[in-house]
C-alpha cells in the first residue's frame, strides 16, 4: 500500500512508548495478543477449511477477538476501548482506506468505458494467448505499481480489468491473480513515492534515493525468477475454458476503441512519478477517463453516476430530462449509480476489517506482546551479525503477518529494525531493505492480508459487470497463496542474503545521506 508521504507513520511508532498508557492483562503481557490470534484462526478456518472467502465473515471475527479480549483485561475496561477508538484513528489505516476507495472508483470507470475489450483485442491482435498473459500481467502490473506507488491501487485495477481479459483469453485464474499481486509486490517494494518505501528509509535514517537504489538487486533477482515462473506454470497450468463459442464471439466483437483509457493510466502514472500525491493522481486519472469516454460515447453522464428516483419525487417526473436522473417504478431500483459509486463502494466491508485490525494491533502494543517478542527475539536470536539479519527477516515477516496493513507494520516492527541493525553496525540502507521485502511481501500473500484482500474485494463484483463471468470464476485468497511467486520468492531472496552476506553493507562501509535531503 503507498502514498506518497511518509508522513503517516508517526503516531503508529507512539503506541511503542514508555510513557504511553498501557493495558494490564490477566496471563500477563502475551494476552494482549488474543484479539489478534483469535482473528487470524478464524480467518485460516474460514478460508483454508471452510472455503469461504467473505469480508463480512472476517469483520465478525475481529469483532469476536476484540470482545472476548476484553475480559482478559485487568481493572477498569475503559483503557482498553479507548485503545480501539484510538487504534481506528491511525493515519496508516485511513491512508489505505482512501487509496482502495479512489483505486475503485478508477478502475470501474475504465471497465464501464471499454477498456477490458480493448485489452481483449490487443492481446488476441498482437498473439499473446493464454500462457503468456499471466507473465504479461506480472511485467505490466510491476510497471504500474512503480510508476504510481499503491500496490493495493495497482490491484485493484488490474484485477478489475485485466482479470476478464485474461480468463477470456484462456488464462488461469489463480496463475493471473498470483501474477497482478506479485507485480503489486514488486512496486510496493521499489517505487520510490510508496510509502512503504518511504517509512522504511524514514524509519531507518536513511534517504530514499540511496534506499531505493540499493534494494534493486534483492528485487530485481526474485522479479526474474517470478517472470520465469509465469512462464513455465502458465505453459502448464490451463484456464477455464469459458464456453467455447461464446468465448470465441466475446473476443471477436471486442473493439480498440477502448484502449484510449491507456492515455488515463499514464496520467495516473506520470503524474505520480512528478511527485503529486496519489489522491491528486487517480483524480486527474479520473477526469481524464470521464472526459475521453464521453467524448468517444464509451461512456454517457448517466454512466458515470444515476440517480434513480420513485415516482412521487417531488419534480421527479418533470426533470427526467436530465442525463443524470431517472424515475423508476420498482422500490428496490430507488438510489444512486454509476461507476463512481460502485467503484466505491465494494470497499466498504474492507474499511471497516481493516480499521478494526489496526484497533486490535494496537491493543496488542499497547499491552506490551508486541515489545514482549522483540525483547525475546533480540535476547534469544541476535548473536552475531547473521543471526541478527535473520532474526530482523522473521520478526519483520512475523508482524507482518500479524498486522495486516504493511505500512502500519512496517511502522510499529521499524524501530525494532533499526535498534538490532545498530547493534552489528549494519548501514541504514541494509536494514530498510530487510525490513520493506517482507512488508511487501507478505502484504499480498496471506488470506488476510491488506493486499489480496483488496483485489478480492474488486473481483467480486466482476459477476455483476459481466453476462459470461460467473462466482465459480472467483480465486478465493487461500488458493492463490503458492502463486504469489514475487512475494516467496523476495522473502527467500533476504533469508539467502543474511546467511550468505549478499548484498551486506556496515555502516563504515557506506554511510546513507541524512533523511532532510531527500
Amino acid at each position: 500500500m503507498s502514498t506518497d508521504n511518509g508522513g503517516s507513520s508517526e503516531s503508529f511508532v507512539q503506541g511503542t512508548d514508555d510513557d504511553e498508557p498501557r493495558i494490564s492483562f490477566y496471563g500477563g503481557r502475551g494476552m494482549s495478543a488474543f484479539p489478534i490470534v483469535f482473528f487470524i484462526v478464524w480467518a485460516i478456518l474460514q478460508t483454508a477449511f471452510w472455503r469461504i472467502s467473505d469480508e463480512g465473515g472476517l469483520v465478525v471475527g475481529i469483532l469476536l477477538g476484540l470482545i472476548f479480549g476484553m475480559f482478559f483485561v485487568r481493572g477498569d475496561w475503559k483503557t482498553y476501548a479507548n485503545t480501539i477508538f484510538e487504534g481506528m484513528t491511525q493515519p496508516v489505516a485511513v491512508t489505505a482506506i482512501v487509496a482502495w476507495i479512489w483505486a475503485g472508483m478508477f478502475a470501474q470507470l475504465l471497465q464501464d468505458g471499454g477498456f477490458v475489450d480493448g485489452l481483449v483485442w490487443l492481446a488476441d491482435a498482437s498473439g499473446i494467448g493464454a500462457a503468456l498473459f499471466p507473465a504479461v500481467t506480472f511485467v505490466l502490473s510491476a510497471l504500474f505499481t512503480t510508476g504510481i506507488g499503491t500496490g493495493y491501487g495497482s490491484a485493484i485495477a488490474f484485477v478489475t480489468l485485466f482479470f476478464p481479459a485474461g480468463l477470456l483469453l484462456g488464462a488461469n485464474p489463480v496463475l493471473l491473480f498470483g501474477a497482478i499481486l506479485s507485480g503489486s509486490i514488486f512496486g510496493d517494494n521499489l517505487a520510490p513515492v510508496s510509502d512503504t518505501t518511504i517509512v522504511s528509509a524514514v524509519t531507518q535514517d536513511s534517504d530514499i534515493g540511496g534506499v531505493v537504489a540499493s534494494r534493486f538487486k534483492y528485487v530485481i533477482v526474485a522479479a526474474v525468477v517470478a517472470l520465469a515462473g509465469y512462464l513455465v506454470a502458465g505453459q502448464f497450468m490451463g484456464g477455464l475454458g469459458i464456453g467455447g463459442n461464446a468465448r470465441q464471439i466475446l473476443i471477436a466483437e471486442s473493439e480498440p476503441i477502448g484502449l484510449i483509457h491507456l492515455l488515463s493510466m499514464g496520467v495516473v502514472i506520470g503524474t505520480a512519478v512528478a511527485g503529486r500525491h496519489i489522491v491528486e493522481a487517480i483524480s486527474w486519472g479520473i477526469v481524464v477517463a470521464a472526459v475521453s469516454g464521453l467524448a468517444l460515447g464509451l461512456l454517457s453522464l448517466g454512466d458515470i453516476v444515476m440517480f434513480n428516483a420513485p415516482t412521487d419525487a417531488p419534480l421527479g417526473e418533470s426533470l427526467e430530462f436530465l442525463p443524470i436522473l431517472t424515475v423508476v417504478e420498482d422500490p428496490d431500483a430507488v438510489g444512486v449509480g454509476g461507476s463512481l459509486i460502485n467503484g466505491a463502494a465494494g470497499f466498504f466491508e474492507l474499511a471497516i476489517l481493516v480499521l478494526l485490525i489496526i484497533a486490535a494491533a494496537q491493543i496488542m502494543i499497547r499491552g506490551g506482546a508486541f515489545q514482549a517478542i522483540l525483547d525475546w527475539s533480540i535476547d534469544n536470536l541476535a548473536t552475531n551479525v547473521r543471526n541478527a539479519e535473520l532474526t530482523m527477516v522473521g520478526s519483520a515477516a512475523l508482524i507482518n503477518a500479524v498486522i495486516t496493513i504493511n505500512t502500519a507494520a512496517e511502522v510499529a516492527i521499524g524501530p525494532y529494525i533499526s535498534k538490532i541493525g545498530e547493534r552489528f553496525n549494519l548501514n541504514g540502507y541494509r536494514r530498510a531493505n530487510i525490513l520493506d521485502g517482507q512488508t511487501a511481501a507478505l502484504g499480498y500473500i496471506f488470506p488476510w492480508s491488506g493486499g489480496v484482500l483488496a483485489g478480492y474485494s474488486a473481483m467480486q463484483e466482476l459477476p455483476g459487470e459481466y453476462d459470461w463471468f460467473t462466482a465459480d470464476m472467483l480465486v478465493t485468497p487461500i488458493d492463490v497463496v503458492p502463486f504469489v511467486f514475487q512475494g516467496w520468492l523476495l522473502v527467500a531472496v533476504f533469508v539467502i542474503a543474511a546467511l550468505t552476506g549478499f548484498g551486506r553493507e556496515y555502516i563504515i562501509d557506506r554511510e546513507s545521506e541524512e533523511v532532510a535531503r531527500v
